[in-house]
């Protein structure tokens, strides 16, 4: 829908025409999701539903950075106890802590 509504015409006539001739070429027909429920109907609304979908496709997620400090070093901490040797537990722990530090 391209063309703009012609100066003297009224917003519906004119939107409803557009919207039949789309119909008579068939460019409504075969859309995604055509004849299942809307997704998430029933939940409430949400205004960043959208950001909230686009992270879910991608696979992105975002915590806040004291929590996503906090899941480094737990997950350092976790590392350090699988670690084969002292100096790979010593790199491990040696890492969080600049990261700490720099947070702080």
């Amino acid at each position: 829908m391209t063309e703009r509504k012609p100066p003297g015409t009224d917003s519906e006539t004119w939107a409803d025409r557009q919207i039949r001739e789309a119909t008579e070429r068939g460019e409504f027909d075969a859309l995604p999701g055509m004849g299942r429920p809307l997704p998430d109907l029933d939940q409430p609304y949400d205004d960043l539903w959208w950001v909230r979908k686009k992270m879910s496709r991608e696979g992105l997620s975002y915590l806040p950075p004291a929590l996503a400090l906090r899941k480094e070093a737990e997950d350092a901490l976790a590392a350090a106890r699988r670690a084969r040797s002292e100096p790979e537990v010593r790199r491990i722990v040696a890492g969080i802590n600049e990261r700490i530090r720099a947070a702080l």
